[in-house]
């Protein structure tokens, strides 16, 4: 990828730089990111693309729904999808490394476009089976495998790393947007003139991310070397990303997380036919509210500067006890009003060890650091949700919601711990300007606070 220096060009972070970054607080406008041009033909052709994929996964669920008439084939379906993440996810990393990702990001989303007008010709047509909307699933996860690393590492290359958390946080509030739109549209496509032309737009919609990256002017791309052909280049990701301690914990806590705590389809589908009786309308309004509070989790994140490890640790802390709070609540009401702060709390999470774990990844392996990131959070799914929907089929949906905001929690603190033993720090306890302030800071600090007392 050429390159060149411009008024937005700067060079990529080095690990040294990225961890300094961590720790020194910079302020951010909520939208600073877009000024940079790349970055908002980026961005823009995401919003349509991210609304196109959710209309889709509601069409392909109606459709496998409407074929078999089994719950169970749309699990397959989902385990399709994700499977080839859990399977790929590192080899992907791999190859993002060594290619160039705006070329890369090219072929993985033409390929996405390619599968989605191949279903809307199946549907429209009526020549669809379940067998092609299984292959479909799965097509649509190998291209993930490549284009998800691709895509995550390739926004440091258009902001550089002063923008890089205000821009993973847009990326982020981009997606809960069209989770909040998406899904309303497709259901209207749906019932006016069927799932056929929901596939249809998903497949155009990828024209705009498409005429995006080929709008971009390469020479205001942050300089990145990639890395060279050769063998044993997975290990050595893995290697990488084992001494590194501010790399590995947050990758290990957003795993717990994501395999435990983010079942939100087996829980608010039971909490809405069995705690409530109150059917599918509850069950859009549980995910409606949550989706609002994850995007506005996403804009919160945006105006921060800096990805500090001890609000990643909060953030997880206070999400798996709102899980367990809600599990508990007693109204209808108070429950969906709880999942609010758990999208803002989970959202934060994710968009907080994502920047953290990208701004402390060298770029020559920040391909095989993300695709690990992304095969933790997104391949634990899969094996989180028949374990968690066991136990919620067992002892039922307040039993299940619980355990999993207990194990979330329990993650938190125990991670929250290994950290500061870690950096030496300690518990600390004083006064600013007349109000308690309690927080972890090093040995050496909490000495001289208890000389100043």
């Amino acid at each position: 990828m050429s390159t060149g220096s411009g008024a937005d060009s700067a060079p990529a972070p080095t690990t040294h730089d990225s961890h300094s970054a961590l720790d020194t607080p910079r302020k951010s406008s909520m939208f600073s990111s877009l000024r940079v041009r790349n970055y908002r033909l980026f961005f823009l052709g995401q919003v349509v693309s991210n609304t196109g994929t959710w209309m889709q996964r509601i069409a392909q669920d109606w459709l496998v729904l409407s074929l078999t008439g089994s719950s169970a084939a749309v699990g397959i379906t989902t385990a399709l999808q994700f499977l080839p993440m859990l399977l790929f996810g590192l080899y992907g990393g791999v190859l993002v490394d060594r290619l160039p990702k705006r070329p890369t990001l090219l072929v993985t989303q033409s390929a996405m476009a390619v599968t989605g007008l191949a279903l809307a010709v199946l549907t429209l047509t009526g020549q669809v089976q379940v067998w092609h909307v299984y292959l479909a699933a799965f097509a649509v996860g190998l291209a993930t495998v490549v284009d998800n690393p691709a895509r995550q590492s390739f926004v440091s290359e258009m902001v550089g790393p002063e923008q890089l958390q205000n821009a993973v946080s847009l990326n982020s509030a981009n997606f809960q947007s069209a989770r909040l739109v998406g899904p309303a549209v497709a259901g209207l496509m749906i019932t006016g003139v069927g799932t056929g032309w929901a596939f249809l737009a998903n497949g155009l919609s990828f024209v705009a991310p498409i005429v995006g990256l080929l709008l971009m002017r390469a020479r205001e791309l942050h300089v990145v070397e990639r890395a060279p052909r050769g063998k044993g280049q997975l290990r050595e990701g893995l290697r990488y990303v084992a001494g590194r301690p501010e790399l590995i914990w947050p990758i290990v806590l957003v795993g717990f997380i994501g395999t435990f705590g983010f079942n939100f389809p087996v829980w608010l589908s039971a909490y809405a036919d069995d705690v409530f009786h109150a059917g599918a309308g509850a069950y859009s309004l549980f995910n409606t509210v949550m989706a609002v509070g994850s995007l506005v989790g996403a804009l919160l994140a945006a105006r921060r500067g800096t990805a500090r490890l001890r609000l990643l640790i909060a953030a997880a802390a206070a999400f798996g006890a709102l899980e367990v709070v809600a599990a508990l609540a007693p109204s209808y009401w108070l429950f969906a009003l709880l999942m609010a702060p758990i999208g803002i709390f989970g959202l934060t999470v994710n968009v907080t060890a994502n920047t953290a774990v990208q701004m402390g990844t060298d770029p020559a392996m920040r391909g095989r650091v993300m695709a690990l990131f992304m095969m933790v959070f997104m391949g634990g799914t899969p094996l989180g949700a028949p374990l968690v929907g066991w136990i919620t089929d067992a002892y039922g949906a307040r039993v299940g919601f619980a355990a999993g905001g207990a194990v979330s929690l329990a993650a938190a603190a125990t991670i929250g711990l290994v950290l500061a033993r870690a950096g030496d720090l300690r518990l600390s306890f004083g006064w600013y300007h007349g109000h308690p302030r309690v927080g972890l800071v090093p040995r050496e600090h909490r000495k001289e606070l208890a000389a100043a007392a």
